[in-house]
């Protein structure tokens, strides 16, 4: 089976005497609205006595609740990241456009096509039948279909650790791991293999499952390797490595040599 407002403070403002000396009433707090968020400045609740103290309150207040300087906006805007959601039993299709992190790198009409080419002589495993175009593709649909882009699928040995793994030479993760069948809102006590891609993204790691509401952190090189760890203790549960044929053709995903 198969995509931050600033924290509002209190204003106080500096005068040469108290309250009582510039003769005016208490302040109160309001907002306005400003870039990236709320500022927070003083409002005078009341005019003041001494028109003189009170130009100086209202010249005070203008320049120290000027607000500072933002740091640039590329700096506030996380990045984007393309997140593909679960439809009907497409899910190797999702894994695959969310590794690349494009819609458009891989179609129910391509994997179907592959599907329909591939002859039981050139099969790893059974193939599960899609011929529906529903999807439910196995491996070698993903692996066919990668091929037609330069990149190849390393079958991960489990019975070697992750720290083997060379990162920076790997695009990206695809997972086939047990998941709860749905029949609505309802989860059956049943369970079927599911595809779902992982890949790092402005230099954090992120789970890009199909069946999540969004791409969910997994955060820096040594929580993926804690992650996939975790998921390969699991019982069914295989990892394929998404590579260029460059790298597979050198072994560079390795670390180890």
């Amino acid at each position: 089976m198969g995509s931050a407002p600033y924290p509002a403070g209190e204003w106080k403002g500096k005068a040469r005497g108290s309250l009582q000396e510039l003769a005016c009433m208490r302040w109160k707090i309001s907002k306005q609205k400003g870039v990236g968020g709320e500022l927070v400045v003083g409002a005078e609740e009341r005019r003041c006595r001494d028109p003189t103290d009170c130009q100086q309150q209202q010249d005070l207040s203008s320049s120290s609740s000027r607000p500072k300087p933002l740091p640039p906006q590329s700096s506030l805007t996380p990045p984007a990241i393309y997140h593909e959601k679960q439809r009907r039993e497409l899910c190797a299709l999702h894994a695959l456009n969310n590794v690349f992190q494009d819609g458009a790198a891989f179609s129910r009409d391509t994997l179907q096509e592959i599907f329909q080419r591939l002859s039981p002589g050139t099969l790893v495993t059974p193939h599960k039948k899609s011929m529906l175009g529903n999807g439910n593709y196995d491996v070698n649909v993903i692996m066919a279909a990668l091929q037609t882009r330069g990149f190849e699928a390393v079958w991960w040995d489990k019975r070697r650790d992750v720290t083997s793994i060379e990162l920076s030479n790997v695009t990206g993760f695809i997972l086939n791991v047990p998941s709860n069948l749905r029949w609505g809102p309802l989860r059956l006590p049943l369970k079927r293999q599911h595809w779902i891609g992982v890949r790092e993204v402005g230099g954090v790691y992120y789970n890009l499952d199909s069946k999540l509401r969004g791409p969910q952190p997994i955060g820096s090189s040594d929580e993926l390797r804690k992650f996939l760890r975790q998921q390969l203790r699991g019982k069914n549960c295989e990892l394929l490595l998404v590579v260029s044929e460059q790298v597979e053709a050198q072994q560079a995903w390795r670390s180890d040599g």
